[in-house]
């Protein structure tokens, strides 16, 4: 059986014109517009989001007997951490020695990463502390930020 060729030059068009829309949904146009990065007076660097410097704050977390709490000092220098230091006081004698292993390799995980790419989550075999220290560094970008 033929169809006329009236309906199929219809369905051809019907099919075109939907590879048409569905091409026009594609990311492919989006490329050309990329936000400027530049200033009124043509700079292309952009300034820093955090402010330079040395930032203190604490950062909770729970363990399986009690509220742990941290304090990470961090120095900001162009939004890269180029110094840290955490300190704890733990309640629970098992949380002493993963503070300390924690504390002994935080350095080597975030030094000379920017502030926004910090995603700590196990440090030296320990991983509840580290989400204090991730809430401490909330709290710092909050304060750098400013």
């Amino acid at each position: 059986m033929n169809a006329h060729p009236a309906l199929r030059n219809g369905t051809a068009l019907a099919g075109i014109a939907g590879a048409l829309l569905l091409a026009g949904c594609s990311g492919a146009a989006d490329a050309d517009e990329q936000p400027s990065t530049s200033d009124a007076a043509g700079d292309s660097s952009t300034a820093a989001p955090y402010a330079d410097g040395e930032y203190t704050a604490e950062g909770s977390y729970q363990t399986p007997e009690t509220v742990e709490t941290i304090s990470v000092t961090l120095t900001l220098e162009d939004d890269i951490v180029t110094d840290v230091e955490v300190t704890g006081d733990p309640i629970a004698r098992e949380t002493e020695n993963y503070q300390g292993q924690f504390i002994d390799g935080i350095a080597d995980v975030v030094v000379g990463k920017k502030l926004d790419e910090l995603d700590v989550d196990r440090v030296a075999g320990s991983s509840l502390t580290s989400g204090g220290f991730d809430k401490a560094v909330e709290a710092i970008k909050s304060a750098a930020a400013e």
